[in-house]
């Protein structure tokens, strides 16, 4: 496939939430999409009314329930859902890919595979062998070999409104880099290149960590000072934790890395924002879970990371403190007031 025959094809998107609507709807841009989804009822609704999650849909937007169907019609794929059905989803959508298939997923999650028996609550700690990211999930399960991710600071709203914004596309194939620069790129929309996909895939997934932490301090009527130290202290750990999970420390400067976390610490309207807000305010965490109507990703992150700091014994004293909140019942304000004590003198010592 070449760049001059990409519109001899549809696109197809897996994945019908928030962010895979609004996806479909840019590439809708110049290109037919194909929009998958998991249940049939939703297909019929999207289809009929044009609508979905509050978006309205282009018209070149197909939504369609079938995976070979959707790999038989697009050699390009962007596959957006939960990193918890990721794998499942590859599973099923692995039999229909052959080599010339390009995937360019859109996911901030982890995947595990652990030892038979064993739960992530049965874990003491998790090493790099067991947690894998997105691009890793495609290659595992897949013949699929030209994979990028798609990564930065995309709130969904804002893109549907079409405010400035930007985004990363990370591959170690230039051909997938452009590819996807050509089908999203816009006069409102720009889209960097990065070589290192590992370190932006793990630069979008720890930032989560963060949000949710900065929701937190929201929720107990904190200003900017508090979050200015919360932002910067948090990119110092991301870089720590990222680093030993092998990503370069360039990634989390850019676009995915910072621009990332300073979006999603700032904004109610991201998920892991809302769920720290809403710890601050009293509310239980299945409470929360339970009324939210798409995937929050921090919050398994959480127990991801944190057991991945342990086994590399790397100090990661925000992720560390948030386990404590979500999972054994530590207090916000307990958390809030054991970070403000603890002595940290060398401010930046990775450069």
């Amino acid at each position: 496939m070449t760049l001059n025959n990409l519109s001899d094809k549809p696109v197809g998107v897996i994945g019908a939430g928030s962010f895979g609507t609004v996806i479909a709807n840019m590439l809708a841009q110049n290109r037919k999409v194909l929009l998958y989804a998991r249940d049939p009822e939703q297909v019929a609704r999207i289809n009929k009314e044009q609508t979905n999650k509050g978006y309205t849909l282009h018209e070149n937007v197909l939504a369609i329930n079938d995976l070979a169907q959707l790999a038989n019609e697009c050699e390009v794929l962007f596959p957006i859902v939960p990193s918890q059905h990721f794998r499942a989803m590859m599973k099923k959508l692995a039999p229909y890919l052959h080599p010339y298939h390009m995937l360019i997923h859109g996911t901030k999650g982890f995947d595990i595979t652990l030892p038979p028996g064993e739960t992530i609550e049965t874990m003491k700690t998790l090493d790099r062998k067991m947690v894998k990211t997105m691009s890793e999930v495609i290659k595992e399960e897949s013949v699929a070999v030209r994979i990028g991710c798609l990564a930065g600071p995309n709130l969904s709203r804002e893109l549907a409104q079409r405010q400035p914004a930007a985004t990363v596309i990370a591959s170690h194939f230039n051909e997938v880099i452009q590819t996807g620069k050509k089908l999203l790129k816009s006069d409102r929309f720009q889209v960097y290149e990065n070589n290192d996909i590992v370190g932006v895939e793990i630069a979008g997934v720890l930032k989560n960590i963060i949000a949710i932490a900065s929701g937190a301090l929201s929720g107990l009527g904190f200003g900017d000072n508090a979050k200015g130290l919360l932002i910067s202290r948090g990119a110092v750990e991301m870089v720590y934790l990222g680093r030993a999970l092998g990503g370069d420390t360039k990634a989390f400067l850019g676009v995915a890395g910072i621009g990332d976390l300073v979006t999603t610490c700032n904004s109610p309207m991201s998920r892991n924002f809302t769920v720290g807000y809403r710890l601050a305010k009293g509310e239980k965490l299945d409470q929360i879970v339970a009324d939210m109507q798409e995937v929050a990703e921090g919050i398994n992150t959480v127990r991801i990371a944190k057991k991945c700091a342990d086994h590399y014994k790397v100090r990661a004293l925000i992720t560390d403190r948030l386990y404590k909140v979500l999972f054994e019942g530590l207090t916000v304000e307990e958390a809030l007031e054991f970070l403000m004590r603890y002595p940290l003198n060398m401010d930046i010592d990775f450069i």
